[in-house]
């Protein structure tokens, strides 16, 4: 008799259940489902059908006389002793009370069916999550504790209506090739890892856990895949503590409101954009070719690696930031530098002029003009020390005279040099500051090394002559 049904099948489209007679049925709109009614032997040749609210003879659906009727069909397995009926096409009007009849002498019996109807899509609340191709990415599915010892699985695609059938890995069968699945219970969260990830493996995941009574439950993922980023081009620039800076970088020629980036790293894979933390880093001079960031202040903490590009092309550029020391630091340096030098050639000079003493140039006067001078009267002697002091005082006057004009022209070189540092700074060359820099220091230091050997000289002959002089008043 039909006061005791069983469920007899699940399918891919629906699934049944019954609690003391009452079969409990759960559909997803625009797809299928198919409840299956068990009956009692002596009835295999009597007529079955299903009915619809009272069962009156305009409820009736359809019967295996006519095995199809618009959206429903009908089977019967008379070994078995089931009749199965088939709704297709499910619409929201079609949830409701259902009647499995079997006609019979007197009154019929028949078993009550309860459809619930749901819309076949998932869900309100959508996890996002990226990340780069041949790399991995773990999505997290939590459940709640009635679900500890349920089936978890992950399925491709938003239709909760053949998930589970087309699961990619469940909980019975935690590795399937690229995927695998692991369960905490005791914090109730699965995750399944997708490992080699390719462009392929973008789109809509659900992560579902199966319900004994009721619809499955669901929460919706959609993964982003991006390409592999290749290196378009890459560059070193160097700029100067408290001034701006300003970085080339590639952009998309098709669309021009696209998300631009500037991220530093070690890794253009695994690094932090700049642009959306730090308000000194602006985007200005947008093109379809390129876009330009300018870093507002430079800080020594600036330095180091940089990517840039558009966040809708497949390239980027590498970029190397020197940051150094501002201008005053260095001409303070520099001055303090000239000084020391200054000091230390004037110092080496006076002492080459005295190298020469007024004893060893007399040396070399001859024997005869000596003799002829010791017939001098001494009356005529002048005063010795006087004669060497005031040549020497006019000399170290020259000397201060000469240092003093060189250092006026070595501050205008600088002033030069610096105006062409400032001009250096903004491209990608280096090495033409040091160069002019260098060329400087020499022209400087050979300028001084050619004094002193003149100053030298002069003093070389001076007191050659003086020791003349001194030998005539003797």
């Amino acid at each position: 008799m039909w006061s005791h049904q069983h469920i007899i099948i699940c399918t891919a489209l629906s699934f049944v259940i019954s609690a003391e007679g009452l079969i409990q049925l759960f559909g997803y709109e625009g797809r299928g489902v198919n409840v299956s009614c068990h009956y009692d032997e002596r009835y295999e040749d009597s007529k079955k059908y299903l009915c619809k609210n009272d069962c009156g003879s305009s409820d009736v659906l359809i019967t295996t006389k006519q095995k199809n009727k618009g959206k429903y069909s009908i089977t019967d397995d008379k070994k078995i002793r089931i009749v199965t009926v088939t709704i297709s096409g499910l619409q929201s009007h079609d949830a409701g009370k259902y009647w499995c009849g079997v006609t019979r002498w007197g009154i019929d019996t028949y078993s009550e069916v309860k459809l619930h109807i749901k819309e076949d899509r998932c869900c309100d609340t959508v996890n996002k999550i990226q990340s780069i191709e041949e790399g991995s990415v773990t999505i997290s599915c939590p459940y709640d504790s009635q679900s500890v010892n349920k089936l978890k699985f992950l399925c491709r695609g938003n239709r909760p209506s053949t998930c589970r059938q087309q699961a990619v890995i469940t909980s019975s069968n935690t590795q399937n090739g690229r995927f695998r699945l692991s369960d905490d219970r005791k914090s109730r969260i699965f995750t399944v890892t997708i490992s080699s990830l390719t462009l392929k493996d973008s789109g809509s995941y659900l992560c579902g856990v199966q319900r004994i009574s009721g619809f499955d439950v669901f929460s919706a993922v959609e993964l982003k895949v991006k390409a592999k980023l290749f290196c378009l081009e890459s560059y070193n620039i160097s700029g100067i503590e408290g001034r701006p800076v300003t970085l080339q970088c590639p952009n998309s020629g098709q669309q021009h409101d696209n998300k631009k980036f500037l991220c530093k790293g070690d890794q253009h894979n695994n690094c932090t954009d700049m642009m959306e933390k730090q308000t000194k880093f602006k985007l200005l001079n947008v093109s379809s070719i390129c876009f330009s960031v300018i870093i507002t202040e430079l800080e020594a903490a600036d330095a180091g690696t940089y990517y840039c590009g558009s966040d809708s092309q497949l390239r980027f550029t590498k970029i190397q930031l020197a940051v150094g020391e501002t201008n005053t630091e260095r001409d303070r340096k520099i001055k303090s530098n000239t000084k020391s030098r200054l000091r230390f050639f004037t110092t080496l000079c006076f002492v080459f002029s005295l190298t020469v003493s007024p004893n060893q140039t007399s040396s070399v006067a001859p024997t005869s003009s000596a003799e002829h001078l010791t017939s001098q009267p001494p009356s005529h002697k002048p005063d010795v020390p006087l004669f060497y002091i005031l040549p020497a005082v006019f000399a170290l006057l020259l000397i201060l005279t000469f240092v003093l004009l060189l250092v006026l022209k070595y501050k205008s070189r600088i002033k030069q040099v610096d105006g062409i540092n400032a001009n250096v700074l903004y491209s990608a060359d280096n090495n033409v500051e040091m160069r002019i820099n260098d060329v400087s220091k020499q022209n400087f230091s050979s300028k001084i090394f050619f004094f002193c050997l003149q100053i030298k000289s002069y003093f070389f002959y001076f007191f050659r002559s003086m020791s003349y002089k001194k030998m005539l008043f003797t």
